[in-house]
């Protein structure tokens, strides 16, 4: 698959080497199985084993970074799936905003890797794409959601993010739309519309998503963009979090020389954007929308 100059994908590699260390795997080890004549390292100097992720916490700041697209032995969803979402980002929402045995809604589940992790955290995840990879994900636009409204606990969406990949032949695929039309953010309006109606009172909204930037057309800040249709939606903001981008092309140093020749910025965060649908019955105070979002 081609892929544009500024690719935001986050895939790297799960295991680099012995002797070719990545900046994610500092302070690690390797070790060789006994008799196996893998005791060495292509240095024929210390033994070694395969990279092991560390074990997952809550993140308790709004920076949040782990060194895996994955966590556990396994993976969550494809790693090989073009623009994944990072598991523990997920893991992290979901251990903070749901209980178990409640419901969990990706409008646009890829690889499946949001009811991989409702399966690891017994939640009950359903999810549609225009383009399902897997008997568990039903075909379905996220503009037109079937499901009854406020009938789901949270929402995790990690939209695309302008043209940067191709995601399905589907003519509908809001991929195919530049976000700096017009068309883009009419149809992410309308999915995020969608997604607050499935929403119980009191749920959470939580969109990972990264601005867009391809060289000679102009920057696209979709974080902020997003943030502001979410408003126009009804839900309330809980906070802004900035997840550092494992993507392995930041630690080549081409791109950065390009960067530098070209007087750009490479992505080097997604925005992780946390709402919550209000509830009156139990609000102190009913907040109102900023008079611009009214006009």
């Amino acid at each position: 698959m081609m892929r544009s100059f500024m690719d935001t994908t986050e895939n790297k590699p799960e295991f680099t080497p012995p002797g070719q260390p990545n900046s994610s795997q500092k302070g690690q080890h390797y070790e060789g199985n006994k008799g196996a004549g893998q005791g060495k390292n292509r240095r024929g100097s210390k033994p070694f084993r395969l990279w092991e992720r560390p074990a997952l916490s809550l993140q308790t700041t709004t920076l949040w970074e782990y060194p895996s697209q994955h966590y556990g032995k396994g993976e969550q969803g494809s790693k090989h799936y073009a623009g994944a979402t990072p598991s523990w980002v997920i893991w992290n929402v979901l251990q903070r905003y749901t209980q178990e045995g409640d419901t969990v809604l990706d409008p646009m589940c890829g690889s499946g890797t949001t009811l991989d992790v409702c399966k690891d955290l017994n939640r009950k995840g359903i999810g549609y794409d225009l383009a399902p990879t897997r008997k568990d994900i039903t075909l379905a636009d996220a503009r037109s959601i079937p499901l009854k409204s406020e009938s789901v606990h949270c929402v995790f969406v990690d939209p695309p993010y302008s043209t940067h990949l191709e995601y399905s032949a589907d003519p509908r695929c809001i991929g195919k739309l530049e976000a700096g039309g017009g068309k883009y953010y009419r149809a992410m309006e309308n999915s995020i519309a969608e997604m607050a109606r499935c929403l119980k009172k009191d749920g959470h909204l939580a969109l990972y998503v990264s601005d867009s930037f391809k060289k000679g057309k102009p920057f696209q800040p979709l974080g902020f963009e997003l943030y502001g249709l979410m408003r126009k939606a009804g839900l309330y903001p809980v906070d802004i979090i900035c997840v550092v981008r494992q993507n392995h092309k930041l630690d080549q140093g081409n791109w950065h020389a390009a960067a530098e020749s070209g007087n750009f910025f490479l992505r080097g965060f997604n925005y992780l954007l946390l709402f919550k649908k209000p509830n009156p019955q139990t609000a102190a105070k009913k907040e109102k929308l900023p008079e611009f979002l009214n006009r």
